[in-house]
């Protein structure tokens, strides 16, 4: 029987969620254009996919092709990691049609760090979330100890990353942009270590988009790097990789001046200062940890694959990272 699962349109569908929350959102948000996602979907998969796709899948009509978008842009939006975890074998396959696509290979560094957060979130859910109360003493054996010093910030979820992060290979364009890349950012007063928040945006591809428009090392969006300084007409100065990294290190200035915290300035850097602000009010919250459980589930899982990125890539941690000089 013909499957009712086009790889593009779940692929269309995981970039208009993406406006939700995108990596540096220019608030507030455009409305999602669904029709039009639909549209360009359906013309590209009769025009591009191989007859055996064809063969084997069929395109969904506009109503099932909603009905899938909007439940996983909810999915992502919410706080609720068990619901973007469902989604996990619809993102594995989503990634898959991806790479037989000619002329998408710019968006599947993007789509492969997103995808991370869905799988992470399959493991999370079965988890427990670490308390800022630490608990009594177990009488049984005690479980493996937390990998997080006493000292650094509760951050849920940091070990379920650190160990994703331990098991993976460095990215291999990283080894030519690093040295162009922490200069930038020293320049700018901040650690060095954290150009490699580029892993967790693009994977170090320079040429990396998303489909509602976020492009570079750092993901950013056009208004927001309008804001920071760069054009994105032609030529689009976030395909730059030193004037992408100068712009999102100023972000990442303002943020961390904004919140006095690295781990609020990455939660914002994600879904938006405005978010990040709101759900600290709501709560009468001070930290990351007291507001994670309210935040979209991207940005859950965003903040705690940074700081493990920052330990096994460059050896620091949280508590290690100084705030922004000059």
């Amino acid at each position: 029987m013909t499957r009712i699962l086009s790889l593009l349109m779940v692929f269309a569908a995981l970039g208009g969620a993406a406006w939700a929350q995108p990596a540096k959102p220019a608030e507030p948000e455009p409305a999602l254009d669904l029709d039009a996602l639909f549209e360009q979907g359906k013309a590209l998969f009769e025009e591009y996919a191989p007859d055996e796709i064809q063969r084997d899948y069929r395109f969904p009509s506009r109503e099932e092709f909603n009905r899938f978008a909007e439940r996983l842009q909810h999915a992502l939006e919410e706080s609720d990691l068990e619901a973007l975890a469902a989604y996990a074998p619809e993102a594995r396959a989503a990634l898959a049609a991806l790479q037989v696509l000619p002329g998408y290979e710019i968006y599947t560094d993007w789509l492969t760090e997103r995808l991370d957060y869905v799988d992470a979130a399959a493991v999370a859910i079965r988890q427990p979330t670490p308390s800022p109360t630490p608990s009594p003493a177990p009488k049984t054996p005690a479980p493996t100890l937390p990998k997080q010093p006493k000292s650094a910030p509760i951050i849920p979820h940091y070990d379920l990353w650190l160990d994703r992060m331990e098991a993976r290979v460095v990215p291999p364009r990283a080894a030519a942009l690093l040295p162009r890349l922490r200069p930038v950012f020293s320049a700018e007063g901040l650690s060095p270590a954290l150009v490699w928040m580029a892993e967790a945006e693009s994977s170090f591809n320079p040429d990396a988009v998303s489909p509602v428009g976020a492009k570079g090392l750092f993901q950013l969006m056009p208004a927001t790097a309008r804001e920071l300084g760069l054009s994105t007409f032609l030529p689009d100065e976030r395909g730059n990789p030193e004037k992408n990294a100068g712009a999102a290190a100023r972000y990442l200035k303002f943020l961390h001046a904004r919140f006095g915290d690295w781990p609020l300035a990455i939660a914002a850097y994600n879904a938006g200062p405005g978010r990040v602000q709101r759900t600290l009010s709501a709560r009468q919250a001070k930290t990351f940890a007291d507001i994670s459980p309210a935040l979209p589930s991207e940005t859950r899982m965003y903040v705690p694959k940074v700081l493990a990125i920052l330990t096994v890539r460059a050896g620091v941690g949280v508590e290690d990272l100084p705030a922004p000089g000059r």
